[in-house]
């Protein structure tokens, strides 16, 4: 076992002291820092811009919320936004979902980019370009940006094409652009009270929200890869993390929308068309991971279903997207941990390729960590809501599920949430969108250089 000499642990204190405030600060912190600088400037701007209700304000309590949310593309509330605010407060509201979703990280980064500097390696760990596929730093800050907007933008139009007949194009406009980013940055909010509830009927509405959730969830990696423009000089094939967020996410919407049609078919899905029907298990396969608009009302729907959703909303999106989660290829690694262990194999291999064992650790470690604030969170939220006469256990669970997964469906709790519960939630929230791991590591004291060490091994019996 060995450390630092104490004279070069002098030294490395003394040179850390003279750095300026904020490159003291690691990787991870700056990122946890600016999600919460940015829900604090959500919140106070809802406290203090003129315009932005149509009756009566928001507490401190409701904008805390409201901003955590939105900054968090979760899609949880307390209030409704449709009702309380007004088309300018809807925009700041919808300002704060666009943030949270492209990263602040992202933004320091273009910022970076158009001032003429070249991004370090302590920036590149921030944009996670430092990932399975590595992405020229430059090229992968205008690649969000351009996939982003264009994908919103097309989005937008589909949805005021689709909505003119119903509404005409007036009002048919604001809601067509706020629905599309909302759905591209998998938030969940709506401008219309019941969300998707009133488009039950409309295929077209449907799809194009789902194709805008699944866009969002995919990650800005893979479709960077992805895009038939790119210039392929540095890649000769489609990497595995690529196609297993691919194929994992097919399974998984494939998978659902059969559970949910068999589940739901004489339930809550009942009084619609055959067509409609299948439309709308689709629909809760598609947002159950990670969106938050419902086209049902969950406290309708079947234990079973709620149930399966929660199973979803845990496995979330995947790397490098607005989705929440543990992600797709956590979920993936694990499985193939699993299957390579029944079949005795000693490494986890997909496409002809093994994952290092770092990959799987992680893989297990994170697993293991959100369970754990999961676990907690119930605990704690059924505590505080014991004398909530709504709903039962199961609400509890989908409630907090929903928040550490950034979702945001909900059976209808969220506004009945006291103080504490709502204090619950938030903290589910904030943690659940920077990631377990990342505000794990922020919270940690960075290891000195040189410090390292470990202790000598021994057997412990596991099973």
């Amino acid at each position: 076992m060995t450390g630092l000499r104490p004279s070069a642990t002098r030294r490395w204190d003394f040179a850390v002291g003279r750095l300026p405030w904020w490159r003291r600060w690691t990787p991870p912190q700056l990122f946890v820092a600016s999600f919460a600088l940015l829900i604090a400037l959500g919140t106070l701007g809802f406290q203090t811009l003129p315009g932005l209700y149509t009756g009566t304000p928001f507490t401190w309590e409701e904008s805390l919320f409201t901003a955590t949310s939105a900054v968090c593309v979760t899609g949880l509330v307390v209030v409704d936004p449709a009702t309380r605010l007004t088309l300018f407060g809807q925009g700041f509201l919808l300002l704060q979902i666009q943030l949270g979703g492209l990263g602040m990280i992202t933004f320091t980064s273009l910022i970076i980019v158009a001032m003429g500097g070249r991004l370090s390696l302590r920036n590149q760990s921030l944009t996670g370009a430092d990932g399975a596929t590595w992405v020229e730093p430059r090229q992968l800050v205008m690649d969000v940006v351009r996939f982003t907007f264009a994908i919103e933008l097309i989005g937008a139009m589909f949805l005021f094409a689709i909505w003119i007949p119903r509404m005409g194009w007036q009002a048919a406009l604001w809601p067509a652009i706020f629905h599309s980013v909302s759905a591209f940055c998998n938030a969940g909010f709506s401008t219309f009270s019941d969300s998707m509830m009133g488009f039950q009927q409309s295929p077209a509405t449907l799809a194009v929200i789902m194709a805008l959730i699944v866009a969002g969830g995919l990650g800005f990696l893979t479709m960077h890869e992805m895009d038939p423009f790119q210039a392929t000089t540095y890649r000769r094939r489609m990497s595995l993390q690529t196609r297993l967020i691919l194929l994992t996410t097919v399974a998984l919407i494939l998978s659902g929308w059969l559970a949910f049609a068999l589940l739901e078919w004489n339930h809550v899905l009942k009084d619609l068309p055959p067509t409609d029907r299948l439309m709308n298990a689709l629909f809760l396969s598609v947002t159950a991971r990670t969106a938050g608009f419902n086209s049902v009302d969950y406290a309708q729907a079947a234990d079973s279903s709620n149930f399966l959703t929660i199973l979803l909303m845990m496995i979330g999106g995947s790397p490098g997207s607005t989705a929440g989660g543990i992600k797709t290829t956590t979920f993936a690694v694990l499985g193939l941990l699993a299957w390579s262990r029944l079949r005795g194999h000693e490494t986890p291999h997909l496409f002809g390729r093994s994952l290092r064992e770092d990959n799987t650790d992680r893989a297990a470690g994170l697993f293991v960590i959100a369970f754990g604030i999961v676990t907690v969170g119930i605990l704690l939220l059924s505590f505080t809501e014991r004398n909530t006469h709504f709903g039962g256990f199961l609400d509890r669970m989908f409630e907090a599920v929903s928040a550490f997964n950034t979702v945001g469906v909900s059976t209808g709790l969220s506004p009945r949430l006291s103080s504490a519960g709502r204090a619950i939630i938030i903290v589910l929230m904030f943690v659940g969108r920077v990631g377990p791991l990342s505000f794990a590591a922020a919270l940690a004291r960075p290891i000195r250089a040189g410090a390292r060490f470990r202790y000598a091994y021994e057997d412990v019996m596991v099973g």
